[in-house]
C-alpha cells in the first residue's frame, strides 16, 4: 500500500488526508504548529494517524508522495529533505482529481479570484445546477471529492496551489490578472510567479475555454510566448471582442459562439471598474456553461460580494468603515482606493512582501487625508509615505480604529485595505477583518 504524508493540517491539508484514508492508502499528517479542534476531530474520526508541534523526519522521509499545504514554501528544511529523498510532492488539488469526473471552473489572478469564484459559484447555484465550491475558499476539494457528489466544481487556485499542479486539468480556466504579489515565495522573481500562474493552462484541450483579460500587460505579452489549444475568450474595458465580453461606459456585453448577452454595467450589484472585469468573466464562464441570459441577469443583480472585500461595516457619526482586509497586495488596493469617491482615512501595514508601493502613490495624494499603520514594523510605509501625508503607528485593531475614528470627520471613509498579509499581528487576513469590524461596532 503505497505511504502518503500530508504536511499541514489545516483545511486542505486535512481534506487530503481523509481522501487519502478513504482511498485506501497509508496515510499520515504532520503539522508544525497545533491543529484546531475541529480539524483534530475530523482525523480521529477517520482514523488517521498525525502529529502536531513537530515534524517527525523518519515518519515522513518514508513517503511515497508527499501532499503539501499551500502555505509551506520549498524553502524550509523539511521540504529541502523531502526533495533531496527525490519523494513527489504535490497538491491537495491534484491530490483530488485523480478521483473527480466533475466539470472543473478554475480561476485564478493576483486580484479578484474569491470575487469571481464566489460569483460563478452563485451563477451556477441559482440556475439549478449540482455545483460544489472549493479551492482557496470553502471547504477542502479534496474533503468534497471524498464526501460528496457535485457535476460540476468552481474552483479559486492560488499560485501555491498552482505550483503542485502537473496532470490536473481545469475545462474552464479564468485568469483574471496578473500583477507583483507574493514575490517573498519566488525568489523577488516576477517571472516565476507568472510561469505559476499561468499553470491553470495545463493540459487544456481544443474543448476547454480559457478565459483571461485583455487589458492584462503580462497576460498578454506571456500568451504570445505559449502554445494553447483552449479556446480563447477575452474580456476587456478597451474597445470590443469578436468572442468573450466587453464593456463600454454604460453596457457589458457578452458573446460566445453567437449566442450574446447584454447588461447595464449600473444594474451590476458589485460596483467599482474592477468589479466589471469580476463580472465579465463570470458571466462568459454562464454562457459557456449555457446559462440563460435571465438566469445570469438575476445573479449577477443579487450577488452580494464577498466578507473582507470592500465590505461595508458601519457608518458611525458619518462616516463609513469599509473593510477590505482581503486586499493583501498593492494592486487591491488600488482598486479599493479608485472606487471610493469620499477623502480617505487608509489603514495600511502588516508584513510586506517586498511590495512596490508606487502605482498608489498618486491615488494617495489625490484621496487620502492620513494613513494609520496596523503592523509589528511600519518602517516601509514611513518611507514611503512620509512626505505625501500624515503617517500614524499603531499596533491593535482597536487602537487603529480609535485613531481613525479621532482623526476622520463627517463625511469620510476610513479604508482597511493594508497592502500588506497578516501574519505579523493576527492569524490571517479574515481574523484582520473581524477584529476591524468588532473594535467599529465598539465605537
Amino acid at each position: 500500500m503505497n505511504r502518503i504524508v500530508v504536511l499541514g493540517g489545516g483545511e486542505s491539508g486535512v481534506g487530503a488526508a481523509v481522501l487519502a484514508k478513504v482511498k485506501h492508502f497509508d496515510v499520515f499528517l504532520s503539522d508544525n504548529q497545533k491543529i484546531d479542534d475541529e480539524h483534530k476531530q475530523v482525523l480521529l474520526q477517520y482514523g488517521i494517524p498525525f502529529e502536531e508541534g513537530n515534524h517527525t523526519y523518519e515518519k515522513i522521509l518514508n513517503a511515497d508522495e508527499v501532499i503539501k499545504s499551500p502555505g509551506i514554501p520549498d524553502t524550509v528544511p523539511l521540504m529541502q529533505a523531502v526533495l533531496e529523498k527525490g519523494i513527489p510532492v504535490i497538491s491537495e488539488i491534484e491530490f483530488a482529481g485523480r478521483y473527480d469526473t466533475a466539470k472543473k471552473i478554475c480561476i485564478t489572478g493576483s486580484n479578484g479570484k474569491t470575487t469571481t469564484t464566489s460569483l460563478i459559484y452563485f451563477l451556477l447555484k441559482n440556475a439549478g445546477l449540482n455545483v460544489g465550491l472549493g479551492g482557496n475558499i470553502g471547504k477542502s476539494y479534496a474533503f468534497q471529492v471524498a464526501t460528496e457528489k457535485h457535476d460540476i466544481y468552481v474552483l479559486e487556485l492560488s499560485s501555491f496551489q498552482l505550483d503542485g499542479m502537473y496532470d490536473f486539468k481545469a475545462d474552464i480556466a479564468v485568469l483574471l490578472n496578473i500583477t507583483p504579489d507574493h514575490l517573498d515565495r519566488y525568489g523577488y522573481v516576477m517571472q516565476n510567479y507568472v510561469n505559476a500562474k499561468f499553470r491553470i493552462t495545463r493540459n487544456m484541450s481544443k474543448d476547454d475555454c480559457f478565459i483571461f483579460c485583455a487589458d492584462d500587460e503580462i497576460t498578454m505579452g506571456e500568451l504570445n510566448k505559449i502554445v494553447l489549444q483552449a479556446k480563447k475568450l477575452p474580456f476587456t474595458q478597451n474597445g470590443t471582442v469578436e468572442q468573450g465580453a466587453w464593456a463600454d461606459d454604460t453596457t457589458m456585453h457578452v458573446n460566445y459562439e453567437g449566442d450574446t448577452y447584454e447588461m447595464a454595467t449600473a444594474d451590476l450589484s458589485i460596483k467599482g471598474r474592477h468589479n466589471i472585469y469580476n463580472s465579465m468573466a463570470a458571466a462568459i464562464t454562464g454562457k459557456v456553461m449555457n446559462i440563460a441570459n435571465e438566469s445570469i441577469r438575476e445573479s449577477l443583480m443579487s450577488f452580494e460580494g464577498v466578507e473582507h472585500r470592500m465590505e461595508k461595516v458601519l457608518s458611525v457619526g458619518g462616516v463609513l468603515y469599509i473593510n477590505d482586509s482581503k486586499a493583501t497586495n498593492v494592486n487591491s488596493t488600488w482598486y479599493a482606493l479608485e472606487s471610493i469617491k469620499t477623502p480617505i482615512v487608509l489603514i495600511l501595514g502588516g508584513k510586506d512582501k517586498g511590495n512596490d508601493y508606487e502605482p498608489i502613490y498618486s491615488l494617495v495624494k489625490e484621496k487620502v487625508k492620513c494613513i494609520v499603520c496596523l503592523g509589528a514594523d511600519n518602517r516601509k510605509i514611513h518611507e514611503c509615505f512620509d512626505d505625501k501625508v500624515p503617517v500614524y503607528d499603531t499596533s491593535s485593531a482597536t487602537e487603529c480604529v480609535r485613531k481613525c475614528a479621532s482623526l476622520a470627520v463627517e463625511g469620510d471613509t476610513v479604508l482597511l485595505s493594508p497592502c500588506c498579509a497578516s501574519f505579523d499581528l493576527f492569524k490571517n487576513y479574515e481574523d484582520r477583518g473581524r477584529q476591524f469590524k468588532e473594535a467599529v461596532r465598539k465605537l
